[in-house]
């Protein structure tokens, strides 16, 4: 099953013809995407389920369906086990950005949380997951797909978020603090923390 996220309500894609009477099931190969996109933006729906019979073929016929950027970004634990979050457009978020060409995923997210934060002497310590959700721009939507990894730093310097990009605040979160700026924080940026972290209404499933 995968979560495709338009703003913070979520896509749903299973194999699983029928998730329940909330739930509107249409074949992932039929559906009309952007029509879907719409309703949601315009709170007329709330449950949608994509499937298809065979998992390997779900992201396949969601990709043929909008223009798809590639991103990566990290999520940066410094000795005290503190979480790197950046501030922009009113919320709270982890440093990513669109991989450049040419460039493996590793590199550019190592690239962007540096570009993005000013933090230094990263190390990846593992890859994450990968997480989905559609954007506009230019009047056209668009499927970003962000790879995720743990990163780890000594760097206990000062941090410099990057403006130009609309990046406020860079900031080194505890758990607690970590709780907090998840209650002002985007769904998809949620399923990358551990349970315990979450907020109560994300444990229910409320994105």
């Amino acid at each position: 099953m995968y979560k495709v996220f338009v703003n913070d309500i979520p896509i749903i894609l299973s194999t699983e013809k029928d998730l329940g009477e909330k739930y509107v099931n249409i074949p992932i190969k039929e559906v009309k995407f952007k029509r879907i996109i719409k309703k949601i933006n315009k709170g007329k729906l709330l449950f949608v389920n994509l499937y298809h019979s065979n998992e390997e073929k779900l992201l396949k016929h969601l990709f043929k369906k909008l223009p798809v950027v590639t991103a990566a970004g990290g999520m940066v634990l410094n000795p005290k086990k503190e979480v790197l979050f950046i501030f922009r457009n009113g919320r709270w978020d982890l440093p990513k950005g669109k991989i450049e060409k040419g460039e493996g995923l590793e590199d550019g997210a190592i690239r962007e949380v540096e570009e993005e934060t000013g933090v230094k002497n990263l190390k990846i310590s593992q890859f994450l997951q990968e997480t989905y959700h559609v954007f506009q721009r230019k009047g056209r939507y668009r499927l970003k797909v962000t790879y995720w990894y743990e990163m780890t730093t000594d760097y206990d310097g000062e941090l410099v978020p990057e403006e130009k990009e609309g990046i406020m605040k860079a900031k080194w979160k505890n758990k607690e603090k970590s709780k907090k700026a998840l209650l002002k924080s985007y769904a998809n940026i949620k399923l990358l923390f551990p349970e315990e972290i979450l907020p109560v209404y994300a444990k229910n499933g409320i994105a």
